[in-house]
Formats: C-alpha cells, structure tokens, sequence
C-alpha cells in the first residue's frame, strides 16, 4: 500500500512539472501580421 501511495504522489509531482513546463514552452503561438491584397472588382 505504501508503494502505491508513493507511486501517486511521484505521479502527481511530475504531472505538475509537466504542466509547469508546458506554460513556459507551449505556447508557440504565430506572429500575427497584416497581409493586404489589392482586389479588382468588375461591374457590369
């Protein structure tokens, strides 16, 4: 019993160190910039 309770809490402390490391390293999100295309439009 003693080692499943160890096993949980090393389980526990590594999926924090997980999400830790995911908050600074995760978001790799896109440079957003603009992008401008010139549209011509025929009127009948």
């Amino acid at each position: 019993m003693r080692y499943i309770f160890r096993f949980l809490m090393l389980l526990v402390l590594v999926a924090g160190v997980a999400v830790l490391a995911y908050a600074f390293v995760g978001d790799m999100s896109a440079e957003r910039s603009t992008v401008e295309t010139p549209v011509t439009l025929e009127v009948d």
